[in-house]
């Protein structure tokens, strides 16, 4: 039997690109609309360009999923060396990405086993959940199978992100206008978490630095951190990525923390000058017996 293979969408963010390639991975691209026009992410918009085209203006972006004949135009081209495949895609609280992907199968029922998993997550950690989908569809297991691995796993992915402006998140129905107004007048910025697949507001800081005390906090709480990846608005440390790097310093100084600059997908939740960090959870020996 062919092996299983492993579908995502381009807001999957890889630490090491090559393992797309390497394992065969598909990347369906997401739709970022800025202003009248569309983009295709990763294939004609990447951070760079987004970020050069947002930075400095008043113009804000969407998040669009992919159409649902992308979907099926990709199953059915798989479907000629597989009958199994795992779409393992963006939360479907945050993009409509999950709903296109399960409609497109219908187009191959009875010829194609396909399942179409909520990551409840999105970005990097997408991209753990995706690797780790990858690895054992590689060693050969079923379809079953790699759902029920990569479900366990999920719980085990957290995010938490600050966002220096309260702009996107009115933008993408997380906050009403009258809150949204009222928190900039106060000079209320938000720290965010990814909770049962939503990106919701957690506290509220006021200051850089504040924000930065508290991504420490949250890392702080985890007693195996297997792991951690920060990231940040600019493809170079900034003045906030400084210090939160320094601050890990002193928490962790055994360790190296991976540092990226977010993909537009993830800029269309959080704006163009925000920060945060994915951890992956590791399990404590008990947990392993």
């Amino acid at each position: 039997m062919a092996r299983v293979r492993i579908v995502t969408d381009s807001s999957a963010h890889f630490l090491d690109p090559a393992f797309v390639r390497q394992y065969r991975v598909e990347v369906v691209p997401l739709t970022i609309q800025i202003g009248n026009r569309v983009y295709r992410e990763g294939v004609d918009l990447d951070s760079d360009t987004f970020f050069r085209l947002l930075n400095g203006t008043d113009t804000l972006a969407t998040l669009l999923p992919p159409a649902m004949e992308d979907f099926a135009a990709l199953y059915s081209r798989l479907n000629r060396e597989t009958d199994q495949i795992l779409s393992l895609d963006i939360s479907r609280q945050m993009s409509g990405t999950w709903d296109q992907a399960r409609a497109a199968t219908k187009t191959l029922l009875g010829r194609c086993e396909i399942a179409v998993l909520d990551s409840m997550t999105t970005s990097v950690g997408l991209a753990m959940l995706v690797e780790a989908a990858a690895r054992l569809a590689e060693d050969g297991f079923a379809l079953d199978e790699i759902v029920r691995e990569v479900r366990a796993l999920v719980p085990r992915v957290y995010a938490v992100f600050y966002a220096d402006s309260l702009d996107y998140l009115r933008h993408n129905g997380l906050l009403s206008e009258a809150q949204s107004i009222l928190g900039t007048m106060l000079n209320i910025k938000p720290f965010l978490t990814i909770e049962e697949g939503e990106l919701i507001p957690m506290e509220k800081v006021r200051t850089q630095v504040q924000a930065v005390d508290k991504l420490v906090e949250f890392i702080a709480e985890f007693s195996v951190v297997e792991q951690l990846v920060i990231l940040h608005s600019a493809p170079y440390p900034t003045d906030d990525s400084r210090l939160l790097l320094d601050r890990l310093a002193i928490e962790f100084p055994e360790q190296q923390f991976p540092m990226l600059a977010y993909r537009p997908s993830l800029a269309t939740m959080i704006g163009t000058n925000g920060m945060g960090v994915v951890v992956f959870e590791g399990l404590d020996d008990e947990e392993d017996l």
